[in-house]
């Protein structure tokens, strides 16, 4: 973290160097639960689970449909159609579950049986199952498979399936929650009954699984941004639409700052685009076509017909458009904290993470092919430069290729592809590859970041796209006078503000960075003869780029260091009759406790030092005591 620390040398600020914000880590659970990629064998419990839990559904309630049930990151899920409309019950979970054991505790055989469509589709419409005929439909491979537990109940399945219900544990097995669904995701068609669950090899695993989850509730960042009083959806306005408050607004900012700072620091230009757009511009770009589900609805404004913008793209190929470009002028980097607008159904809109408008943090790139390599390096690293400096420190990259269905030529995606992979390499960072997972118009790399227990959050990415260049005619002179196309490179670090402070939330519990703290430190008064003097050095401690705050100090001091923590404030500076005579601060940090007296100038200073850096409080203060008494 430090630099020379037990150095001589009396310029503090010479000494430090920049480092990366660490998260508070109390009471953390790492994620080592084995998952279905890790252990394959999860996913033929959750799968077999499933089925068993569908099977004593409709041994309970003969009338239930069942329609479909896959396995999940820790369980499953299924849902059920009920023709009577009612819901499950807590009792009726409690009646699923020891039906389920029944079945786990029998042994029955799970086997698996090949027959025609014909076959199936006889079998099907003789139980009345209407979805099951839908699944059939759209299954286009053969033979259709069968997996039957004993002979007693079936499914249309694919697999994998354990051998028999007794290799399951029925304490490992939990019902956690029902909630609706639709069939096929759709609103106009029939409302479904959702019960997921969980389910692990031991009950062991189980527990952990709860404590985790125990863990992430208390990291929940709706819960935290309503306590720290950072954000709120307001319903009187529409779901899904995110009110900042101060405090988060100010948390913002300072993101954005640094986003603007890095950006420009790196080649990048600002651009600001509108928010709404002609419907022929949506036209033009394809999203009319390939992206009206997620559009809100257009609206006539006099002759025109308007539509908010669901991307900011097409009006940096404007803006691209709005000159002549000449080969010389590449590589083009524009950038811009862009607010765009997309219909989520209410249902799947959650805090943050889900919401219906947000602000991405887009840049398009604009290069000849010979420079992609290096423009893919330059995004890379500047990734890995804005996501440490919030903390995160572990990342995991994937490469999509091309699929089956794609625009541009053989040799235009060997050129991206290869400059990906090539800048990937040239990183240093494992990735994986998911072939066949890249857009019909170019190969991307995901940047999934690691939380501070364990979780994978998408969130950067970066894409070739050799479509938008081909619908709006973008154009540069090359050397030899002809007209070419440039390649285009989409490209967001956070993906959006709303998404990844919700994550920086959740990673760091609330206890922000002390550079981002919307309030980096409170005065707390031992008695009211304080108050004056407390108000009066927040107000010079403002005056070096602190934002401090005052308690009110109508509490006893023990209870306004405990609102100080609760309010997840970094540094408390304690204030009271021998610190007011002898000229100095008693300090307070969140992490570290009590860490002694100092003079107020001399705090500040460290104070900003901190800041500047990323560091925070204690890191400096032990610089500074140490290098005092080496110099001593």
């Amino acid at each position: 973290l430090l630099q020379t620390r037990h150095s001589s040398s009396s310029s503090t600020s010479s000494s430090i160097k920049d480092t990366n914000s660490k998260p508070s880590k109390s009471s953390v659970l790492p994620l080592s639960l084995p998952s279905n990629e890790t252990n394959p064998n999860l996913i033929k419990i959750r799968h077999s689970a499933a089925h068993i839990m569908a099977m004593a559904v409709q041994k309970l309630f003969p009338h239930i449909q069942v329609t479909i049930g896959p396995w999940t990151e820790f369980g499953y899920f299924y849902d059920f159609y009920n023709p009577e409309k009612n819901f499950f019950t807590p009792e009726n979970l409690v009646d699923i579950k020891a039906e389920m054991n029944s079945i786990i505790k029998q042994n029955l055989p799970i086997t698996r049986e090949e027959v025609t469509r014909e076959e199936a589709r006889k079998r099907i419409q003789a139980i009345n199952e209407p979805f099951k005929l839908e699944i059939l439909d759209s299954i286009k491979t053969e033979p259709i498979t069968i997996y039957h537990i004993g002979n007693k109940w079936w499914d249309l399945c694919a697999g994998p399936h354990v051998n028999s219900t007794g290799e399951l544990s029925a304490d490992a097995i939990e019902l956690e929650n029902v909630s609706s669904s639709y069939w096929k995701n759709d609103s106009s068609q029939p409302s479904l009954l959702r019960i997921s669950a969980v389910a692990w090899e031991t009950a062991e695993q189980l527990k952990q699984y709860k404590e985790m989850m125990e863990e992430i509730s208390k990291r929940d960042h709706r819960t935290i941004g309503k306590k720290l009083d950072l954000f709120s959806i307001q319903e009187q306005a529409g779901g899904g639409l995110v009110f900042w408050h101060p405090k988060g607004a100010q948390i913002r900012k300072m993101i954005e700052d640094y986003w603007v700072k890095m950006h420009t620091e790196s080649g990048y230009e600002l651009l600001y685009t509108p928010h709404i757009a002609n419907i022929d511009l949506w036209k033009t770009s394809g999203h009319l076509d390939f992206y009206s589900e997620n559009m809100f609805e257009s609206m006539e404004v006099e002759s025109s017909t308007m539509q908010l913008k669901p991307m900011n793209c097409p009006f940096h190929c404007l803006i691209y458009n709005n000159t002549s470009r000449s080969y010389r002028e590449l590589p083009i980097r524009w950038a811009e904290l862009g607010t765009v607008y997309r219909y989520e159904l209410s249902g799947t809109l959650h805090g943050l993470m889900r919401v219906r408008g947000f602000t991405q943090d887009d840049a398009h790139i604009f290069c000849l092919p010979e420079q992609l390599e290096d423009e893919i390096i330059g995004v890379l690293n500047l990734t890995e430069t804005i996501l440490k400096k919030f903390g995160f420190e572990e990342f995991k990259v994937m490469l999509s290729t091309r699929p089956q269905k794609s625009v541009g030529s053989d040799e235009i995606w060997e050129i991206a592809t290869n400059a990906l992979r090539d800048a990937l390499k040239r990183k240093g960072w494992d990735y994986t590859i998911d072939e066949g997972g890249g857009a019909f118009y170019g190969p991307k790399i995901d940047v999934k970041i690691k939380d501070a227990i364990g979780r994978l959050w998408q969130c950067s990415t970066i894409q070739c796209d050799f479509n938008l260049p081909e619908r709006f005619n973008l154009q540069y002179t090359a050397s030899d006078a002809s007209k070419k196309r440039p390649i285009m490179v989409h490209r967001a670090i956070f993906g959006s503000l709303e998404r990844f402070f919700g994550t920086l939330i959740e990673h760091c519990s609330g206890n922000f960075p002390f550079w981002i703290s919307p309030t980096q430190t409170r005065f707390l008064c031992v008695t009211k003869d304080s108050y004056e003097t407390c108000a009066n050095l927040a107000k010079e401690a403002k005056k070096y780029g602190i934002r401090a705050e005052v308690d009110n100090g109508t509490n006893k001091l023990g209870k306004q260091i405990r609102n100080a923590e609760v309010d997840h404030i970094p540094v408390m500076i304690i204030v009271g009759i021998k610190e007011m005579e002898k000229g100095v601060v008693t300090v307070r940090t969140r992490s570290k406790g009590e860490m002694g007296s100092i003079e107020p100038s001399r705090l500040f200073e460290l104070m900003k030092l901190a800041s500047e850096k990323s560091l925070e409080l204690h890191e400096v203060w032990d610089y500074q005591s140490n290098t005092t008494t080496t110099t001593t």
